[in-house]
């Protein structure tokens, strides 16, 4: 695995062919996470298979533009763990059971967190544009207690995985797609960690998911309460989802819309996993969870069998299946 030097040296040798900087726009949903009443599934993809992502906005973003938005969720992760830390002290973790060793390892997280940070600022300055600064956070409910905190973590780093993967299409230089490889790998690793350490498989499914740039903003909003002048990315997430009685989603469950005519035109319940792409047709606002989905599940509602930017109507909310 390259090192940071070398990360850094081969990506500003690449400096003056990317120097595009981002435009200005707005990132302004929330998104509430959720479960309670519906009806029938019927899986659209085979476990044997990784699952399609989603398909990315044909926005023309440029090789900084992913950098950008690396470096925003890179943020977003840095300052959960520094407040998350700054707020807990040893002695709260122990309470929960986490041991000095493995909140050493937690610790350790955050820091390669703040690591990936310095390095992407360094990168896109050094590819002659404005890196985005941090956004000012809301983590009040994430940082509850340490183990709402550790839960927030797991879901997190689930999340800047399929990040990384569904920017991975969107690369042009191949100097930057080995680097961004170098950080996900990471990410991989944070996230079985913090799997393990919550007492759950730390490898649920033999495949990771991809989200694409639209899908991730959209799980990244709830946590945002405005951003600097510059610094908000061109990309439009999607309306939340609303849901009722909100829970951890289990095989058969079913799952009722706050209101059953909101989003207008929705059709299907999506389900994305490692274990592939499922669909539950919504009947009376209702649907239901299918069976074979394992870890962390990205649920969609979608106006057709698609998972495609022009056929989701809300979500991605995030299921915690096992």
């Amino acid at each position: 695995m390259p090192s940071v030097r070398t990360t850094l040296k081969f990506l500003l040798a690449l400096a003056p062919a990317v120097t595009v900087a981002l435009p200005q726009g707005r990132i302004v949903a929330r998104q509430e996470s959720a479960a309670a009443s519906a009806t029938s599934a019927a899986p659209s993809a085979s476990p044997s298979a990784p699952p399609a992502a989603a398909a990315p906005p044909a926005s023309g973003l440029s090789d900084v533009d992913i950098l950008q938005f690396a470096l925003t969720a890179e943020h977003l992760e840095a300052a959960f763990y520094k407040q998350g830390f700054a707020k807990f002290p040893a002695a709260e973790f122990a309470k929960v059971g986490v041991n000095d060793a493995q909140l050493k390892t937690l610790m350790n997280v955050g820091q390669t967190e703040a690591i990936h940070v310095t390095t992407l600022l360094s990168v896109i300055s050094g590819a002659g544009a404005q890196p985005v600064q941090p956004c000012d956070y809301n983590f009040d409910a994430a940082l509850a207690d340490p183990q709402t905190m550790i839960a927030t973590a797991r879901t997190l780093e689930a999340i800047g995985v399929s990040a990384y993967l569904g920017a991975a299409p969107l690369v042009n230089s191949s100097t930057v797609l080995g680097a961004a490889a170098s950080i996900v790998t990471v990410e991989a690793r944070h996230q079985a960690t913090i799997r393990l350490l919550s007492g759950a498989e730390p490898v649920p499914s033999a495949f990771d998911v991809a989200l694409g740039p639209r899908a991730v903003f959209t799980l990244a909003a709830q946590f945002i309460k405005s951003c600097p002048q510059g610094s908000n990315l061109n990309i439009q997430p999607f309306s939340a989802i609303a849901l009722q009685n909100p829970t951890a989603a289990t095989t058969g469950q079913q799952l009722k819309l706050a209101d059953a005519n909101n989003p207008a035109g929705a059709q299907f319940c999506a389900f994305i996993n490692g274990s592939g792409n499922m669909f539950s047709k919504i009947d009376a606002g209702s649907c239901v969870v299918p069976q074979g989905l394992q870890g962390e599940v990205y649920m969609m509602i979608t106006k057709s069998q698609s998972i495609a930017d022009a056929d989701i109507l809300a979500g991605p909310s995030v299921l915690t299946t096992s």
